[in-house]
Formats: structure tokens, C-alpha cells, sequence
């Protein structure tokens, strides 16, 4: 059987890189074979040439998507956990991964930039950064996400359970 692709996406500081974590965890602990794709990792490891033009936060997606079908075809699940800012970025994953789960991780921007201890944000805001996330660039919300998760008002472990329960009772997946 085939693996899922489950994609966290939200602003940053939104929670992705938390819930998805401990999703990876609360499915290894169900026997699921697992791996997280984290954005900032991959992007470290396999992308360190990219920039953030939208050319090339495309050029991340399609790596990210690549290596997240050869372990889904091996029956490995992926939890990716990346903002992909622009719909059409996430309408390529859903297209290319056979079977995809798209995650909006909903925080509001007051409470992400709340959430920041890198600063990123304030940087952003003095331009320091350019094409940030939610201030100088877009992030455009998912239309209709299999699910939506409030990282501001419910639990990290409330969040991993909707999720499990959806991949597992409604997706008819793991």
C-alpha cells in the first residue's frame, strides 16, 4: 500500500513545524512508517541555493513533492510541513501526489508574529527581509483543505488527533 502525503501549510510561526512533529511521532507510535519533510530542513539540505522568489519557493515545492512520492510509493507516509504560499504550489502537490491530505494550520498573523523568537517578522516589517510571508509577500489560504486546525485556540494534541482521526477514519488511510 501506498504512503499519504499529508501537507501542513500556514503562515510562519503558524505551528506547522510543531503539529508536524508530533503527528510524525503519534503515527510512528501507531506503527505507521514515517518520515517528516520539514521546509526549513529541506531547504538547508536540498535547496540551498534557492532564494525566495516565487520561481524559486516553486523550485523547493517540486523537490519537496519528489521526494515525498518516491517514499509514499514505498509505502512510506509523508508529513510535510511547508508554508507553500501560493495555491497554485499546493494544487501542483495535490496533482503529482497520488494520495494528498493538504493541513491549513490557521493562526492568525498577530499571534504568529506573537510566536516568533527569530525575529523574522520585525525584520520583515523593516525590510530587512524581502518577500516574507504574510508581510511583503502573499499567502494565499487554502480554498477548501481536507482539514483546518486553530494552533491559537486548541492543543497541539487536539490538533494531531482531528488529523489522525481524518487520515485514518474519513481518508481511509495508514
Amino acid at each position: 500500500m501506498n504512503g499519504t502525503a499529508v501537507w501542513l501549510t500556514g503562515l510562519p510561526s503558524s505551528g506547522k513545524t510543531t503539529t508536524a512533529l508530533a503527528l510524525t511521532a503519534a503515527l510512528q507510535e501507531r506503527g505507521v512508517r514515517v518520515e517528516c519533510l520539514d521546509g526549513d530542513e529541506l531547504r538547508r539540505k536540498v535547496g540551498q541555493e534557492l532564494g525566495f522568489s516565487k520561481e524559486d519557493r516553486m523550485e523547493n515545492i517540486r523537490r519537496a513533492v519528489y521526494i515525498s512520492k518516491l517514499l509514499n510509493r514505498n509505502g512510506v507516509t509523508t508529513v510535510i510541513s511547508m508554508i507553500a504560499p501560493y495555491l497554485e504550489m499546493r494544487d501542483y502537490a495535490r496533482a503529482e501526489l497520488e494520495s494528498y491530505v493538504e493541513v491549513y494550520v490557521y493562526c492568525p498573523l498577530d499571534e504568529c508574529v506573537r510566536r516568533d523568537v527569530k525575529g523574522l517578522y520585525a525584520k520583515a516589517r523593516k525590510g530587512e527581509i524581502i518577500a516574507f510571508t504574510g508581510i511583503s509577500d502573499i499567502y494565499e489560504p487554502p480554498v477548501s483543505p481536507e482539514i483546518t486546525i486553530h494552533t491559537h485556540t486548541s492543543s497541539v494534541d487536539a490538533n494531531v488527533r482531528q488529523i489522525v482521526d481524518y487520515v485514518v477514519n474519513e481518508h481511509r488511510q495508514l
